[in-house]
């Protein structure tokens, strides 16, 4: 089968398509032939070795393992192992594989049957390939953790981007009053998918404006802790769902010294809510914004794209024509 490789930390002129074996599932897996994945921050990460701490994760000097990380996919069962009894052969289902294994920008991955939801017949491949990873983080991090609610400020800062365009989207659902931040280009969408105001991070600082809100819910995490507590409300909440991880560390260290606020990082349990989101997406309450679309062999082209920090929403690698 073809798979996306890489033998060293780069751009993604490191990234090769080479032919190998298709691998074999176990007892309690199934094997998916994968028609449409998608890009998260992590899989540019591993690619790029930065930051640095990363690599005690993905391999100290050169990656771990050679093929290209990869984890919201959406396909066919092919085969399943004797012990799986939740999908049969010729079901299309989808998910987030990053708590058993990576290697999705290929043409057939294994997964164990509670990484996959079966993908309703309305939802297209490329759409569930962007719903999984995204959606949980904004369902867990609004929902869960920020307990969301009617008439609130909230805040997203990083709308645009694939966790940001769904975030938009779930909090208008609780007829919030929404603030998305983002670049220029990325205005528009953040609009059209029903924030109130959106503020261009190249020409206005949030924490600095006066303006102060609920709940934060941060895709970016680039700001100093304090800044972000500028901006809340007393006794508002600040969610984080990744980022740098030297402001990730200012959530934990002093976090809990703010004591009008509370500043949390969202534990991430994958596929938790895909039940929920599915409901949303069947009632046209939720829809991934898909950017562009690039065939397999062109792997390094989207993440060269996915590098320049101008998509909105998702970018998707497809591997069947649908």
């Amino acid at each position: 089968m073809k798979t996306i490789v890489y033998h060293k930390y780069g751009s993604p002129d490191v990234l090769r398509i080479e032919d190998i074996p298709k691998p074999i599932p176990g007892d309690d897996e199934v094997l998916i032939k994968i028609y449409a994945v998608s890009i998260n921050s992590w899989d540019w990460d591993a690619l790029t070795g930065k930051p640095y701490e990363y690599r005690f994760l993905f391999g100290l000097l050169k990656p771990k393992s050679t093929k290209l990380h990869g984890c919201d996919i959406a396909g066919k069962v092919e085969e399943i192992g004797k012990n799986v009894k939740r999908f049969q052969i010729g079901d299309e289902v989808f998910g987030d594989l990053s708590e058993g294994g990576w290697g999705a920008f290929a043409e057939y991955t294994c997964a164990c049957e509670k990484e996959l939801i079966l993908k309703p017949s309305t939802m297209t491949f490329e759409e569930a390939a962007c719903l999984s990873h995204g959606g949980n983080l904004a369902v867990q991090g609004l929902i869960d953790i920020g307990k969301i609610k009617s008439g609130q400020k909230v805040l997203i800062n990083g709308g645009g981007g694939s966790t940001g365009t769904l975030a938009i989207q779930i909090a208008k659902l609780f007829d919030a009053e929404v603030t998305a931040i983002d670049h220029t280009a990325k205005l528009d969408i953040m609009l059209t998918l029903g924030a109130d105001y959106v503020i261009d991070y190249t020409k206005e600082d949030f924490t600095q404006n006066g303006r102060k809100y609920d709940l934060i819910f941060d895709v970016k995490t680039n700001r100093s802790v304090f800044d972000y507590q500028r901006a809340l409300c007393p006794n508002g909440i600040y969610v984080t769902v990744g980022g740098k991880t030297t402001r990730i560390l200012q959530v934990v260290l002093f976090g809990k010294l703010l004591k009008k606020y509370k500043m949390h990082i969202v534990g991430y349990k994958a596929n938790k809510d895909l039940n929920y989101l599915i409901e949303l997406f069947e009632a046209d309450k939720l829809k991934p914004v898909i950017d562009k679309y690039f065939p397999l062999e062109k792997t390094a082209e989207a993440f060269r794209y996915f590098g320049e920090g101008r998509f909105k929403g998702k970018i998707v690698v497809t591997l069947v024509e649908t």
